[in-house]
């Protein structure tokens, strides 16, 4: 090779001259640089190129001024035992190299994160790659080959509408898809598709980003939020009935609508034997009793039951179970589902409130209607009631009677004995009474020792039987008596409405007032019937 300055200055990069030892002897103006390096001896495989003409290697040179020079490097031997070490600059293409290199690398990082796999379709439509980590289940190479179509839950689109053969750019079409292990998963596809140079399609390449959860979690809250306004609806219903009574009612009927059931029914627990009584029913329904029983041992029945599908729940109020609701369906209708559980224990909580709250207007209303000591009929409910029951007798015609009672020498009773002997007296007498009337008939204590007996439709021979039985069953109070010559007794005052006259309320209980004052009068411990209402004389007249 020409050593001379001429073939130096030609070559297009640096080149230098070494001598046998590798000293520089001369170089090109390209190749002041790589001389330099060469002198300071920062070319650390010359030795190798030298010992071994015609190879190459790699060298990397910092610059001065930051960055650095890659030569590719060459020793050619030359006459006169001298070498010439060329050199090829390569740092332009090394850079451009490693940036895409990187540029590929942040692609498939970029990809990678943002979707859960990448595919391409052929021409034939089937998968000619797939990321190598494989997708729904399957490795990579099992899906090679295969349609999409196959992984695709009741994918009824034509051809032109697949997103997997999509003609043009699509972004997230949402696609359900099954897995290897037959669970269905949502996905977002977007992809582009690919065309020949005469603009033929050619396949589609895309990714797929698995949005299963997302779903799952919207749908869960939809789910919620549907539940809360039927919940809403329900509250809204209960709270908006303004008589308690009414109010287990409404819910029975709003539960059914809001749940679709065939009926509702709702039970009260009765407090003195444990046992379930229905408060409210709406709608259609079937034998609950093997129900009920079950909920003794469990706080949920949902199971079909004969021809039902049945959805049951107990109530409760500070964790004390005081009811049930019970949910019926038809049995050819859709059983039950996670909603409607979740619902019915949300309504199961405001029925407990609502009974608790009907339970406390009960028992304040019983303690405004009858006596504290007795339980029985205080005045003022007694006289609304009989009240209520004598405008029904006028309309139909029916009789009834009305008989004061007074307690003789009851005083003498808690003077002698004391007041819990007195109260114990006042007990006996209540049973005495409960003993000789009927369930339809109405007993109240007016205060102190003076009580009334409605009988309802009874006739004037059943009032005066229904005397003269108290008055032999008073006998029994003599252990009660304050001394032998104050004895305790029934003064009794009977009033018999035929049904037939134009009396009033008002004159019915003047006349069983004034008879019962009378035997007082008269001696005490016995009964007097009141004389007929001088309006039944005028009808008779």
């Amino acid at each position: 090779m020409s050593l001379g300055a001429d073939g130096l200055s030609a070559f297009p990069g640096p080149a230098v001259v070494l001598d046998a030892h590798g000293s520089v002897i001369a170089s090109n103006g390209r190749g002041e640089g790589l001389a330099a390096a060469v002198t300071q001896g920062r070319i650390a495989c010359l030795s190798d190129l030298l010992s071994m003409p015609g190879t190459t290697s790699l060298e990397c040179l910092p610059l001065a001024g930051g960055g650095a020079l890659v030569f590719d490097l060459v020793a050619l031997p030359a006459q006169s035992g001298l070498s010439i070490l060329l050199g090829r600059d390569v740092t332009l293409e090394r850079n451009l190299r490693a940036a895409l290199v990187e540029s590929r690398q942040r692609y498939k990082d970029l990809v990678e994160i943002s979707s859960d796999f990448a595919w391409e379709i052929g021409a034939d439509g089937r998968f000619v790659f797939v990321s190598p980590k494989g997708a729904l289940g399957h490795a990579a190479d099992e899906l090679i080959g295969r349609r999409p179509a196959e992984f695709v839950v009741q994918d009824n689109s034509p051809a032109a509408a697949n997103p997997f053969e999509a003609n043009g750019p699509i972004e997230d079409v949402e696609v359900w898809m099954r897995q290897s292990d037959g669970a269905q998963v949502c996905v977002l596809i977007s992809a582009m598709p690919l065309h020949g140079d005469t603009g033929e399609w050619r396949g589609t390449r895309g990714v797929c980003r698995d949005v299963t959860q997302e779903r799952l979690r919207d749908a869960a809250l939809s789910r919620a939020n549907a539940r809360e306004r039927l919940l809403s609806y329900i509250v809204r219903t209960i709270r908006d009935e303004v008589e308690p009574a009414g109010m287990l009612q409404a819910a029975a009927e709003a539960t059914a609508r809001a749940l679709g059931a065939s009926g509702c029914q709702i039970f009260r627990l009765r407090p003195e034997d444990g046992g379930f009584s229905l408060a409210a029913a709406f709608g259609e329904a079937g034998p609950e009793q093997i129900v009920l029983e079950s909920l003794a041992d469990s706080d949920h029945f949902d199971n079909d039951h004969e021809s039902w599908r049945v959805l049951a729940t107990v109530c409760r109020y500070r964790h004390s179970v005081n009811g049930a609701v019970l949910l019926w369906r038809t049995a050819e209708r859709a059983a039950w589902g996670d909603d409607d559980r979740l619902l019915i224990d949300d309504v199961a909580n405001q029925v407990g409130l609502a009974a608790e709250q009907i339970a406390n207007h009960e028992r304040v209303l019983k303690l405004s209607r009858t006596d504290g000591l007795t339980g029985l009929f205080n005045r003022r409910a007694f006289f609304e009631e009989i009240a209520r029951r004598f405008q029904r007798l006028l309309r139909e015609g029916r009789p009834a009677a009305l008989i004061y009672v007074d307690l003789d020498n009851f005083k003498a009773v808690n003077d002698v004995h004391g007041h819990q002997t007195g109260d114990r007296a006042l007990l006996a007498v209540r049973d005495l009474m409960v003993q000789h009337t009927r369930p339809t008939d109405l007993i109240a204590r007016l205060g102190g020792d003076e009580f009334a007996i409605w009988l309802e439709a009874a006739e004037e021979k059943i009032a005066v039987r229904r005397c003269e039985e108290l008055l032999t069953a008073g006998a029994q109070l003599a252990c009660y008596s304050g001394s032998p010559d104050k004895p305790l007794l029934f003064s009794l005052g009977v009033a018999v409405h035929s049904g037939g006259e134009a009396e009033t309320i008002e004159a019915l209980i003047a006349r069983a007032d004034k008879a019962m004052y009378e035997v007082k009068r008269g001696g005490k411990g016995a009964w007097r019937l009141a004389p007929p209402s001088p309006a039944t004389v005028r009808i008779g007249e």
